[in-house]
């Protein structure tokens, strides 16, 4: 099933800002630093990609679940949305720990 991995991606991203607005937690408590934590997190991660890549340390697996469009070698078009998602899911996880760890204080 093509695309399947990305769509699993999206909804799970659904699901983390569907928990971040109920909350909270992190873009609507703080919109602009939100997003700029998860660009700069995003770019950081695609530019440690790109170096894994030209090292030929990383290299695109076969898989029937990705759509199987590359933005560059080895780069499939999921990737950005991935490593979007894993610095949203970290700024929402950090923000639901500091919550806690203040109401326990």
């Amino acid at each position: 099933m093509s695309g399947l991995y990305l769509l699993a991606i999206l909804l799970s991203a659904a699901g983390v800002l569907a928990l971040d607005l109920r909350f909270r937690l992190a873009l609507r408590a703080s919109p602009g630093r939100s997003v700029a934590a998860i660009a700069i997190g995003t770019a950081f991660f695609l530019l440690w990609d790109a170096v894994g890549i030209a090292a030929g340390v990383f290299v695109k697996g076969d898989s029937p679940l990705l759509l199987g469009w590359d933005l560059a070698p080895h780069l499939p078009v999921e990737e950005p949305v991935f490593l979007a998602f894993l610095c949203y899911l970290a700024l929402v996880v950090h923000a639901a720990a500091l919550r806690t760890g203040r109401r326990r204080a």
